[in-house]
């Protein structure tokens, strides 16, 4: 049998930057990736934005790891010259009612220790972007977007750089947690015998924790898989800002954000379904994407709006119930020595990468 000092299980961008985390900390480290490259779930199917850390209650873990993240995420893409841009945010008031909570949404930011939110009125904001409709709006400088693949690839040459490994198509199928040991089986019937193991396999990190033997079932939460679909412009935007409405239940309505190219895209809206598989993008779910695109950009053309991709959140609160914080759960919380769970690592995820991959070492000895 084959033994690792530690095992991170998914190479999504939170199980890479854990990974990476751990290596350059002096631990040997192997990545376990059940599909045939890195990225290919959630970290390839969302906005690719970085999060000022505006929304969350104060003290959670998702506004504290979202701030702290920020912050370590734009240095380290300032010093490998990887492909992002800090390009501000408008988070818009479209009727009188909604003015009140975007002040509600600069007080939980500064809750949060985000102080550079200015209140603009509907003059400001259309001098920021002429074809934009609202009646006061929020401009969030520090929000911004990134390359994930980009980034993603960087911190695999990072860890495997300082000595890790990245083992492809090679899924857990369950493991044994027993006397400081976890062996974990392979899907292929390989056993991998580790001190340390982190459970970052993002939509599958509640059924994958449900098979580790030893490790108490009412530690595990019950999964949700919400989908996000978007649509894509057809044309050039005439937006330089990334463009949000007040949130919605689930997710943070239906918005604008660019890529680094200037392409834009729309969404994503929540629609619950059963599946984590459920990816297909429904073409008649655009005519909803219409109606509230054009409470801020009435002059969106009608046909601009094209299917593009779809996204699952990884959800541990169900419809209906308040959005539940990041667990990120080490010994203390569940009893087994050397695992560490990552539950629920929706948005702001990706933000909060390199400040997540702190937090899991500080609870691992």
């Amino acid at each position: 049998m084959d033994e690792f000092d530690c095992a991170v299980i998914g190479a999504g961008v939170v199980g890479l930057a854990v990974a990476r985390a751990l290596a350059l900390a002096g631990r040997e480290v192997i990545v376990l990736e059940a599909e045939g490259a890195i990225g290919t779930g959630t970290s390839s199917r969302n906005s690719e934005v970085i999060h000022a850390g505006i929304y969350y209650p104060a003290g959670s873990l998702k506004a504290r790891l979202c701030v702290e993240g920020k912050q370590l995420l734009y240095e380290y893409l300032g010093q490998r010259g990887l492909p992002h841009r800090r390009c501000g945010k408008l988070i818009v008031a479209t009727a009188p009612a909604q003015v009140e909570q975007l002040e509600a949404i600069r007080a939980k930011a500064r809750a949060n220790g985000v102080e550079d939110l200015v209140l603009l009125t509907r003059e400001e904001a259309r001098t920021l972007e002429p074809q934009l409709e609202c009646v006061a709006a929020l401009s969030s400088p520090s929000t911004g977007i990134v390359d994930s693949h980009a980034l993603m690839l960087s911190l695999q040459g990072d860890l495997e750089g300082a000595g890790g490994v990245l083992a492809l198509k090679s899924g857990v199928a369950q493991a044994q947690c027993a006397d400081g040991v976890i062996v974990l089986t392979a899907q292929d019937g390989t056993a991998l015998r580790c001190r340390s193991v982190v459970n970052a396999a993002g939509l599958g990190a509640p059924a994958l924790a449900r098979r580790f033997e030893g490790l108490p079932p009412s530690v595990v939460p019950r999964d949700y898989f919400a989908k996000g679909s978007y649509f894509t412009l057809t044309g050039r935007a005439p937006f330089t800002h990334l463009i949000y409405p007040v949130p919605e239940p689930a997710g943070l309505g239906v918005h604008l954000t660019l890529d680094l190219g200037g392409q834009a895209k729309f969404g994503p809206d929540v629609q619950w379904v059963d599946s984590p598989e459920d990816l297909v993008v429904d073409p008649a779910r655009g005519e909803g994407f219409y109606a509230e695109v054009r409470k801020y950009w009435p002059a969106l053309p009608d046909g601009a709006l094209a299917p593009g991709y779809a996204g699952i959140r990884p959800k541990i609160s169900g419809p209906g119930e308040p959005a539940a914080d990041f667990r990120i759960e080490g010994p203390e919380a569940h009893g087994v020595a050397g695992l560490v769970n990552l539950f629920g690592i929706e948005s702001p995820g990706l933000t909060s990468s390199m400040a997540i991959a702190r937090h899991v070492a500080s609870l691992l000895p």
